[in-house]
């Protein structure tokens, strides 16, 4: 079945969910285009590379695998190094990640030793492509996957969210004269198989996650399951103990945020749902408040460029590049660039890491 076939399925589903129960909230479209079991973006295709629609930091250089492996050597020795930790991945894309950071622990045998992977994916076509790659790593770690962070059992927790909380769906508002109003989509009635934004007649079910007395802005946009996933990750480092890592991009506007990357281009979020990736920029104060909320210790934000700095990229990059060829060296310093100046990564991704008590200092981060 070809992506266009997908796609026209998907729409017919869309506009028969809005002949039934009326327009979809923002969330419930992202939901369907991005998940749906049959047609959607993630369950149905690989969306990463030059071949797909995106290129995330691990495609890009295989420094920023090594870099967030040596970050969690430090909190693990911090911990008093437990044994066993498991090292979670929440979305690991092609595996690309997993397998620079097995590579780069290998100056700490120890810590290697004491890893077990736990993958959490929920796309069948993702997770397959990760089974292949990480089944050639040697020698081969301990690797499970799971559907939900949920499913993880308990146990020291490393954890590492790279680009999975901007896919998480959101709900969007409108402050008005009469209150807020929540932002919808509904079936375009002058175009044929077409969607459009509509406004909420009055107040809908999820404008309970507003506060009331916020009206610093007239757009608002809440993702309720991001601020569970935070919640459910700062009470787990609070009670087992452990770090977890959250690096995505932000807005540097107050507006809605909702985008579409479909070949690496931009595209309309309401055009040809389930063919282009779907994202929103990611609330960390929402994020940090609710795991404070939840007792956990929280590090940052800061631009991903000052993160990696920090942890040395540069002086990585200076490394690799010794006794290659020029074009070898040239793509080694292109993707330091990519990753942390502001131009590119630097400052339009931020950092934040939660963890236990016991780590009131990390690496990348001033003292909480």
């Amino acid at each position: 079945m070809t992506n266009c076939h997908q796609s026209s399925l998907l729409a017919a589903y869309l506009r028969r969910l809005i002949n039934a129960n009326g327009p979809l909230t923002v969330a419930r479209y992202m939901s369907e285009a991005l998940n749906n079991p049959s047609f959607g973006y993630y369950t149905t295709r690989d969306p990463l590379g030059t071949r797909g629609d995106f290129t995330t930091a691990p495609e890009i250089s295989q420094m920023f695998g090594e870099l967030i492996g040596a970050w969690f050597i430090d909190c693990w020795r911090g911990l008093g190094a437990p044994d066993p930790v498991l090292l979670v991945e929440l979305g690991p894309g092609r595996g690309t990640l997993i397998s620079d950071l097995w590579r780069g622990i290998a100056v700490s045998p120890d810590f290697r030793a004491a890893v077990r992977f736990c993958l959490v994916e929920a796309s069948p076509v993702l997770r397959s492509q990760q089974q292949q790659r990480l089944s050639n790593l040697r020698p081969l770690p301990a690797l499970d996957w799971y559907s939900r962070l949920a499913d993880v059992p308990d146990g020291t927790l490393m954890l590492i969210g790279n680009e999975f909380f901007d896919a998480l769906p959101v709900h969007q508002f409108v402050a008005g004269a009469d209150g807020w109003r929540e932002r919808l989509i509904d079936r375009d009635l002058c175009q044929a198989d077409a969607f459009r934004y509509v406004l909420s007649h009055g107040r809908t079910p999820a404008t309970a996650w507003l506060d009331s007395g916020n009206k610093s802005a007239d757009a608002m946009e809440v993702c309720p399951s991001g601020l569970s996933l935070a919640h459910d990750i700062a009470e787990r480092v609070t009670r087992v103990g452990g770090a977890a890592l959250i690096i995505d991009f932000v807005a540097n506007y107050l507006d809605f945020s909702l985008q579409a990357v479909r070949g690496h281009d931009h595209h309309d979020p309401l055009m040809s749902p389930g063919s282009a990736d779907l994202a929103c920029a990611v609330n960390f104060a929402a994020l940090s408040k609710v795991a404070r909320t939840a007792g956990a210790l929280v590090h940052g934000p800061r631009g991903q460029g000052a993160f990696l700095e920090s942890l040395g990229i540069s002086s990585r990059a200076e490394r690799l590049a010794q006794g290659v060829s020029a074009e070898t060296s040239q793509m080694i310093h292109s993707g330091r660039r990519r990753l942390t100046e502001p131009g590119f990564m630097g400052e339009l991704f931020q950092a934040m890491a939660i963890t236990s008590g016991s780590l009131v200092s990390v690496a990348g981060f001033e003292p909480t």
